[in-house]
């Protein structure tokens, strides 16, 4: 009886909720644990459109959710990638680093519905009236993942961008990507609805200008962004549109570190509502 051989895994692209090839049909080889290596998706510049028109559709129905339900669906992602640790670990995650990433969407999932008490409230004006602010998702959010660690760094771009509203397009690293397509696997199985989130695998400097110079995305996160001189083209290109622009973060950041408001609160507009007391 002749050895049998291995059926190889393909790992696609995480677009509206389904896991669709490239466009172009391109893949890419990378590693997958100690002696293997698994085919990924190479992303192309139609595929981030694709990405675009789906995080879009999806916005108007996650923006629209309740507070507690987009906390609610955060948590299950906690959970169920709590049960797929040893599924991350086997493809070369730390640990620690799954556990990491684990908490971090609790973490988040526990803001939801707190964000309106920290970013919003009643203003004191002179005259008959309540001023009343509140936060709101800035809407479309294209991100660039760090490259370490992968899956932390990935969830901690994730996470705070979805918690208040926003749909995400994120450009997963392009050197260890496996953790960004099993992360998608989890989604898809976590009540998160379509298009919430997308993930594109391949050359950042191939799909991230596309983003950056699309007139329907609202933010540029540019995290992962380890190249001065793409990080600046990227800037010009998001300033076509005004979009909110998130700069690199520093190559010793510490991803297990407090994560804080900030990116939360980045992400962000705040709507005023003047309303007429009774006299």
């Amino acid at each position: 009886m002749s050895e049998r051989v291995a059926v190889r895994k393909t790992y696609k692209l995480y677009i509206g909720g389904k896991f669709p090839r490239s466009e172009s049909g391109r893949s890419y080889l990378v590693q997958s644990g100690e002696n293997s290596t698994a085919n990924v998706a190479l992303a192309s510049r139609k595929d981030a459109r694709d990405a675009v028109v789906a995080a879009r559709a999806a916005g108007s129905g996650w923006a629209g959710a309740t507070a507690y339900n987009r906390g609610q669906i955060l948590y299950r992602v906690a959970e169920m990638l709590e049960g797929r640790r040893e599924q991350f670990v086997a493809l070369g995650i730390p640990g620690d680093e799954v556990d990491a990433a684990t908490d971090r969407w609790v973490w988040y999932a526990g803001w939801s519905d707190k964000l309106p008490q920290v970013r919003g409230g009643v203003n004191p004006v002179a005259g008959p009236y309540l001023n009343l602010s509140t936060p709101e998702p800035t809407g479309v959010v294209a991100a660039v993942a760090p490259a370490a660690p992968a899956l932390l760094g990935l969830v901690s771009v994730i996470a705070p961008a979805i918690v208040s509203g926003n749909t995400v397009v994120v450009a997963a690293s392009p050197t260890d990507p496996l953790a960004a397509v099993t992360l998608a696997e989890v989604l898809a199985t976590s009540d998160l609805p379509a298009g919430v989130v997308n993930i594109l695998t391949g050359r950042i400097k191939e799909t991230v200008p596309s983003l950056a110079g699309h007139r329907d995305v609202n933010a540029l996160d540019l995290t992962g962004v380890a190249d001065a001189e793409l990080a600046t083209s990227l800037e010009v290109r998001a300033a076509e549109n005004l979009k909110r622009v998130l700069r690199p973060v520093p190559p010793h950041h510490d991803w297990y570190a407090d994560p804080g408001l900030a990116r939360m609160t980045a992400l962000l507009e705040t709507k005023t509502v003047w309303h007429p007391k009774g006299g």
